[in-house]
């Protein structure tokens, strides 16, 4: 079945949510223009740290919701729920 217990694969809003921070982060520095032509000012250091913590959470709440999805919807056992959990956060431990 692949998941779909939790409000029909929810967790997607969540991986969208990453992405649109993700954005804020690595655009903060550039030269872009909003819709009038004004410059977008650069959000400061503090900001850009916190959103960085937040991005964190983000993807750690998103790692729970989809290992949760697949083990209540009968995809993984109870072990393969705590193996890949335990994996897929190791593996977010290292990328930030």
């Amino acid at each position: 079945m692949s998941g779909g217990y939790l409000d029909d694969y929810g967790y997607f809003r969540l991986h969208e949510t990453i992405e649109a921070v993700e954005d804020l982060i690595t655009k903060n520095d550039s030269e872009q223009v909003n819709d009038w032509g004004d410059k977008i000012e650069p959000y400061s250091e503090e900001t850009i740290k916190e959103f960085k913590i937040a991005l964190k959470t983000l993807k750690c709440a998103y790692i729970y919701a989809h290992r949760i999805d697949w083990l209540v919807s009968g995809d993984d056992d109870e072990n393969d729920f705590h193996s890949r959990l335990k994996t897929e956060l190791e593996n977010l431990d290292k990328t930030l």
